[in-house]
């Protein structure tokens, strides 16, 4: 159920280096060219709906508005699906951020990552660092917890749902021990975001390979940590958004992430789990207060 055209944002397209045609979001547009834009990057799974509210409220901002980019990855949402599978990988998708970057004209920027999103500027910072101003990572960092992971690989490889109450009821299911704080708008705000309407009914709105490369996970093995992409974040401002009840990113990885970077700041998002709502109170108020804070 995307939002039309004329609901505060531009749909773009724009092809991938490797010539995959891929989707994103432009609100406020290249008009407000005196600030940094916002350039958000969602979730394993995720697309550009997810930052449609919080996008509206930082592009008509009455003080200071900014231009917000937000992306579909490479086999989610509106973007192409990839026929090599295997190219759903952190790297790729780090290049495709670039592209969209340079077909947008977009020289630095403040980044937002949530999740995947962060772990993907983890990358960027060493590919790319001239383009990152700043950085809010959401409910991620350079470790992730396995059982955070687990419990993602099996919801994204449960039975879909059938309907659209069945949909949101599936949601609420899922994770509403880790998300007291969402009313029920909150989460129909969410099934439509994750689900695309085909015919009435949710269809998961990406490629079913993403949640299938979950399962070839060797969770006897240690995960891999992005340690050595962290420290090239130090350079900018970091805002950690993390969930009270987050199960994907511990208080002793935000502990040391403030060990080696003393000006990061963490925020906790009360009520709130993996990964938090940026447009909620109060984590709300913070973001906008650290986007203007950046020039």
């Amino acid at each position: 159920m995307d939002t039309a055209a004329n609901d505060g944002f531009r749909a773009i397209t724009y092809k991938s280096d490797d010539g995959l045609t891929l989707y994103a979001r432009d609100y406020g547009g290249p008009e407000i060219a005196d600030r940094l834009p916002v350039i958000c990057l969602p979730g394993l799974t995720r697309n550009s709906r997810d930052f449609h509210s919080l996008a509206l409220l930082l592009s008509t901002d009455p003080t200071t508005p900014r231009r917000v980019i937000t992306i579909d990855y490479r086999g989610r949402g509106h973007s192409g699906r990839d026929a090599n599978k295997a190219n759903y990988n952190l790297g790729i998708e780090a290049r495709d951020v670039v592209s969209a970057c340079q077909h947008l004209d977009i020289k630095r920027g403040i980044f937002i990552g949530t999740s995947r999103g962060g772990l993907i500027l983890h990358l960027l910072a060493q590919m790319r660092p001239d383009l990152i101003a700043a950085v809010i990572l959401n409910d991620i960092g350079p470790d992730i917890e396995a059982n955070g992971l687990k419990r993602i690989r099996d919801y994204l490889n449960a039975a879909p749902p059938r309907s659209w109450s069945e949909a949101v009821a599936f949601l609420k299911a899922c994770h509403i021990r880790y998300f007291p704080a969402l009313q029920e708008d909150d989460w129909r705000e969410m099934a439509a975001a994750i689900y695309r309407d085909m015919d009435g009914k949710p269809v998961a709105d990406f490629d079913p390979a993403i949640a299938t490369q979950l399962l070839a996970i060797d969770f006897a093995q240690p995960l891999p940590d992005l340690w050595q992409y962290f420290d090239d974040l130090t350079a900018v401002p970091v805002l950690v958004v993390k969930g009270e009840h987050s199960d994907l990113i511990a208080d002793r990885t935000t502990d040391a992430m403030r060990d080696r970077c003393p000006s990061l700041s963490v925020l906790e998002a009360p009520g709130q789990g993996h990964a938090p709502l940026l447009h909620l109170e109060p984590v709300l108020q913070r973001v906008r207060r650290f986007v203007s804070e950046v020039t």
